[in-house]
């Protein structure tokens, strides 16, 4: 096995518990306030405080992260060639579309795994790092356009996904609750209208944020080649822009009382753009306090975290569906308890790696992905290096 960048798993295990910080609303809460906070009503003025903080400072910074890792991850795969990296995808693929259909609506491996294999061939055929560069500023900004558009040719009423009634709140309750073929069927639902967001919008987000991480890995910034010093330049300029632009887009928001077309569609646009932005910065902060961090005690347990990272993903949704259907906490919490949740899952999170750890070279997940990989891609476990 190749050896392991350190930042690369320290960062990976930042990105795998902020994602948390996001999906912890899905869980607990009606899909409908994932992205809005007015979904039964306005909300408490603690609602829409945590709502802000959340949104301003992690709502799709740490989902942007993990996809420019992914695609620093397909650039460190190139050298295993063609039919390791499509049986490895298509793996996380069916992965996902279990994890999607099975466990929790909310799934992004399956998304992944499908712009993973539109794009990694942009990847490999890049000539260089600007190339890909160019290429996933490009395809994230038509993203961003095409959000735009939606907005403008969409209906000014808002739909279920936004504003469900009463009736429909209660159903989502019974089902997430009940379990069974009726919440299996529910998902399928949610599954193809996320999959057509993927297609017409979210994929172009997706794949240029893939090529953007490519990009930082082939010229060696991901690999920490860089000074300390330029790292935290990177940072003190590009996250003050990146919540410049935010900041305004969620004040308007509140004050329009987050209606459909503008909250949406349009102010999401400065959040997406803000996004990528900030998810460069906390890279960067990283890498530049790198020298720092690597003495410290805690670090260490988030870089083990960051080698399990699809462990690690997959055991969040068995705690928190456990917790909130299985054991009926489902909308028992307002947003700001929610987020006082997140701690706890982070720790077992942190105890199941370490201990795992202890006795396994890999994450259970991490060991089965690669002996499904070798065995579907007819390349032998130990000429994997």
């Amino acid at each position: 096995m190749r050896p392991r960048i350190a930042t690369l798993d320290f960062t990976r295990g930042i990105a795998i518990f902020g994602i948390l910080l996001l999906n912890i609303s899905s869980f607990g809460l009606p899909k409908a306030a994932y992205l809005n906070p007015a979904y039964a009503g306005l909300p408490s003025l603690t609602d829409a405080w945590t709502w802000a903080v959340v949104d301003v400072l992690a709502q799709g910074k740490f989902l942007m992260m993990f996809a420019m890792l992914f695609g620093a991850g397909l650039q460190l795969l190139l050298p295993r060639g063609k039919a390791w990296i499509q049986s490895r995808l298509s793996l996380l693929l069916m992965c996902g579309a279990i994890h999607a259909i099975f466990f929790w609506d909310g799934d992004i491996l399956l998304s992944y795994g499908l712009i993973g294999l539109v794009f990694w061939r942009l990847v490999r055929d890049a000539k260089s790092s600007q190339t890909l560069w160019r290429t996933g500023v490009l395809l994230y900004l038509a993203g961003v356009g095409i959000l735009l558009l939606l907005g403008l040719i969409s209906s000014p009423k808002p739909d279920s996904f936004w504003l469900p009634g009463y009736a429909e709140l209660q159903y989502e309750q019974f089902w997430r609750l009940k379990g069974g073929m009726e919440a299996i069927n529910n998902r399928l639902d949610m599954l193809s209208s996320s999959l057509i967001s993927v297609a017409v919008q979210y994929g172009w987000e997706l794949g240029g944020a893939m090529l953007i991480g490519a990009s930082l890995m082939r010229s060696g910034w991901l690999k920490g080649q860089f000074a300390s010093r330029h790292y935290l330049q990177v940072a003190v300029i590009v996250l003050p822009l990146s919540l410049l632009i935010q900041i305004p887009a969620i004040i308007f928001q509140w004050q329009d009382a987050w209606d459909y077309r503008w909250s949406g569609f349009y102010l999401q646009a400065p959040r997406e753009i803000g996004a990528l932005l900030q998810a460069v910065a906390y890279l960067a902060l990283c890498y530049g306090l790198w020298p720092w961090l690597m003495k410290q005690r805690w670090v260490a347990g988030i870089s083990q975290v960051g080698r399990m990272a699809l462990s690690n993903y997959l055991l969040q949704t068995l705690v928190c569906t456990f917790f909130f259907n299985h054991l009926g906490f489902y909308q028992h919490f307002n947003r700001l308890q929610l987020i006082a949740l997140v701690p706890a899952v982070w720790l077992i999170n942190l105890a199941v790696t370490l201990l795992w750890l202890r006795f396994f070279r890999q994450g259970p997940m991490e060991w089965l992905w690669r002996q499904l990989t070798a065995k579907a891609s007819g390349v032998a476990e130990d000429a994997v290096k």
